[in-house]
């Protein structure tokens, strides 16, 4: 019978985390340093993955940090290179980068659209792509996409195009996790609800402007829908990536996990 011993443990394996610069990235590379993995940081904003990597190395890890953006493709492709190259190997790709726009849904502009989708669908499907190509070669991998609870339930009409990107995500997360079961490779993605890091303030203002009303309130008015009251932390989420980077995950792909406090559960 398989255990958890029949997968190594994640200790000296490489991973890449996009959007490490801030919130639930930034808590996702430094868990996996904790358990033992090197990390590739990925992000627009250098001076913030710098000081990450700095930290990283702190906890007796190798850190490689990577200014970029994801919507390059030739930056993409560099991206890959450099873990393998530097590091050595690719062993887990986080998608995690992603933007956030509120508009009314009849006010979307096409710029709006191709933003939105093109850092939070275009880019996750070709990183994808490129960790796949790489880790069917090997023989082995994880890949884990974040989505977002409004992928399952376009839970708000002022963030319609976040809601299709995510939606998104999780579509290709289950196309990925059939093309690379037989081979190794297993890909799973993780939802969030309403987690307190910038994104979760800009978000809240920004509903706020267009519905004329006090932030604050538009925050009491989040929690109240969920059952066990309170926000989550970035570390939640980073837990569970950890669970779905380890051995214990290992006969688990193509699913879409929730961490909303019981908002969605489905």
């Amino acid at each position: 019978m398989r255990n958890a011993a029949n997968e190594p443990p994640v200790v000296g394996q490489v991973a890449i985390v996009t959007g490490a610069g801030q919130g639930i990235g930034r808590a996702i590379a430094l868990r996996l340093a904790v358990d033992g993995m090197d990390l590739v940081l990925a992000d627009r904003h250098g001076p913030a993955i710098e000081a990450l990597a700095d930290e990283i190395r702190a906890l007796g890890r190798q850190s490689l940090a990577v200014t970029m953006d994801v919507t390059d493709g030739a930056a993409r492709e560099a991206l890959i290179g450099a873990a393998v190259a530097q590091l050595g190997r690719l062993d887990l790709l986080v998608n995690n980068a992603g933007v956030q726009r509120a508009a009314a849904p009849l006010e979307v502009s096409e710029e709006h659209w191709d933003l939105l989708l093109g850092v939070n669908s275009k880019a996750v499907y070709f990183l994808c792509q490129l960790a796949m190509r790489h880790m069917l070669a090997a023989g082995s991998g994880r890949i884990v996409n974040l989505a977002s609870a409004a992928g399952k339930l376009a839970s708000t009409i002022y963030h319609p195009v976040y809601n299709v990107s995510k939606a998104a995500v999780i579509a290709m997360t289950k196309t990925f996790a059939h093309i690379g079961a037989a081979g190794g490779v297993r890909v799973n993605a993780i939802c969030p609800g309403v987690i307190l890091t910038p994104m979760q303030d800009q978000v809240d203002a920004e509903f706020a402007r267009l519905m004329g009303r006090d932030p604050a309130q538009v925050r009491a008015e989040r929690l109240a829908r969920i059952p066990m009251g309170h926000p989550g932390e970035p570390e939640d989420v980073a837990a569970l990536v950890s669970f779905l980077a380890g051995p214990d995950s290992r006969y688990m792909t193509g699913q879409a996990l929730n961490v909303t406090g019981g908002m969605v559960m489905f």
